[in-house]
């Protein structure tokens, strides 16, 4: 038991680091993007067409990479940025160059979801767009956001778990190289139970946490 203690927590603070680290990353860089993608639409409070089209293009070319494809190809980038394509901090910057154009998309919906109504009034007293943005689309949709938030972690852990494939750390990396090549099971089993636990909180978190927004 404790030689599986001794192999877990590391792992397990790995992961809870590149997740959290990631997720920071993808919510300060993936809001933007989000805003620009809702706001820029045809007859909305910043109609850009070239702008949206552009952005559109990008974060879809983003999204589709297969994670362990991207990971693998940006690895001149990811030792451009951190000096080594190995490890958990390398870990960090495929993961969040697969994440932002997700997390874009989950805000783009969120936002979506505002009645348009209440824009419009806004508009007829006066607001200007950042104030739309700032008071009105992001407060009305906090309750989505929350949960677009909860499912970029879920996904995040998940690409995580991927990233051991190349030596990313964490607890997919402890899986692989334990449970899969010197067949451990009781590894392998507590790794996924872990992974399944960790999954199961955040969403129960997630949900609760968007429950309350919604009742204010």
């Amino acid at each position: 038991m404790s030689r599986l203690i001794t192999l877990i927590v590391p792992a397990f603070k790995q992961t809870l680091f590149m997740v959290s680290i990631t997720t920071l990353f993808a919510v300060l860089i993936g809001t933007p993007i989000g805003v620009l993608l809702v706001s820029t639409r045809k007859k909305h409070i910043l109609e850009n067409n070239i702008l949206h089209r552009t952005l559109s293009y990008i974060v879809n070319f983003g999204r589709s990479f297969p994670f362990i494809i991207l990971m693998i190809s940006i690895i001149p980038f990811t030792r451009l940025i951190v000096g080594t394509s190995i490890g958990t901090k390398a870990a960090i910057v495929p993961l969040t160059v697969a994440t932002i154009p997700f997390y874009a998309r989950v805000i783009e919906n969120a936002l979506l979801e505002v009645n348009w109504g209440i824009i419009e009034a806004s508009q007829a007293m006066g607001a200007t767009p950042i104030q739309i943005i700032c008071k009105v689309l992001i407060p009305e949709s906090m309750p989505a956001i929350v949960l677009g938030i909860t499912i970029t972690l879920v996904n995040v852990i998940g690409y995580s778990a991927m990233a051991g494939a190349v030596g990313g750390g964490g607890l997919g990396d402890l899986a692989i190289r334990y449970g899969y090549h010197r067949f451990d099971k009781e590894i392998m089993i507590w790794t996924v139970l872990l992974l399944i636990v960790i999954v199961q909180i955040i969403q129960f978190s997630g949900n609760f946490i968007s429950k309350q927004i919604n009742r204010r």
